[in-house]
């Protein structure tokens, strides 16, 4: 880790920190809070995502739902309007609703295998802007001279690493460069988590080899055809096993590459101040590992 101490992170002059977990248990709330504070840059991978990397698929998915009705068509043929995605921290349901959900085309469903195609798509695009960190720090500094840098990662960032393998790429990259930080919930996050998702089911990512074995074992369970499939159904059966396939990911990341720190003590955090606290105090108490 760049911090071994909490000496050495007091110390620092310039802190660099990258946030991980399921969505939802504080990353965004403790990533404004800190940029708030006005000397902190904040790198969303979600927001890089989907200006960067899948900004082009986005926007001609718009335009090929527009060319379907001929009064849009005649008026894009002719360049007298423009389709765009208006993606922002705040709002990053441009991304979402590209990745759709798999099942019935009656009930807004992709195709299953073009819902695979576009789940590869995203994880190529999270790959390149977990590796675009490094960049960013460095602009974060050379061009608009913030000392301290956020890494806002998105909740499927632990699909596509394997946290067991010393040499992982990406994971190699990002601890270089940052102290990576998992945000863990207890059962009750787990639970108020689900909750929210079966209340406004949202498009989700997934390792292939895990939404395999949970497609396959959900058209087994309904005894359904592909194309018969509830989208919001699947993935709000999905969304607990999602969350039980990540933890033990998550978990090692944690021990094998940064810290632990909890949702409750996220949610305590005020202001720079009471971050700086909290992490001297994590890697204070952190127990020694080989």
């Amino acid at each position: 880790m760049i911090y071994a101490s909490a000496r050495e992170w007091r110390d620092a002059a310039r802190k660099k920190v990258l946030f991980f977990g399921m969505s939802g248990l504080g990353k965004s709330f403790v990533s404004n809070r800190l940029r708030d504070a006005g000397d902190w840059f904040h790198y969303s991978i979600d927001y890089r995502i989907g200006t960067r990397y899948m900004g082009e698929y986005i926007a001609d998915n718009a335009k090929a739902e527009a060319m379907k009705v001929p009064f849009l068509r005649e008026l894009l043929l002719s360049d007298s309007i423009y389709i765009g995605s208006n993606i922002s921290f705040e709002n990053l349901t441009p991304v979402s609703a590209y990745l759709g959900k798999p099942g019935n085309p009656a009930l807004g469903g992709l195709e299953i295998a073009e819902y695979r195609r576009r789940q590869e798509q995203f994880r190529l695009a999270e790959i390149h802007a977990l590796l675009d960190t490094k960049y960013f720090i460095d602009r974060a500094r050379k061009l608009y001279h913030y000392p301290h840098f956020i890494c806002d990662t998105g909740g499927s960032i632990c699909e596509w690493v394997d946290p067991n393998d010393p040499k992982d790429q990406v994971l190699s990259e990002l601890s270089r460069h940052t102290l990576m930080v998992w945000i863990k919930g207890g059962e009750a996050h787990t639970n108020e988590l689900i909750r929210r998702f079966d209340k406004a089911p949202k498009p989700m990512s997934y390792q292939a080899e895990f939404l395999t074995q949970v497609w396959d074992e959900y058209l087994a369970q309904q005894g359904c055809a592909a194309d018969e499939v509830d989208p919001d159904a699947f993935i709000r059966w999905t969304y607990a096993r999602a969350l039980a396939h990540r933890q033990p990911r998550y978990e090692a990341m944690a021990n094998n590459w940064g810290i632990t720190v909890t949702a409750d003590d996220i949610a305590k955090v005020r202001d720079a101040g009471d971050f700086d606290e909290l992490i001297e105090h994590t890697l204070e108490t952190r127990p020694n590992r080989p």
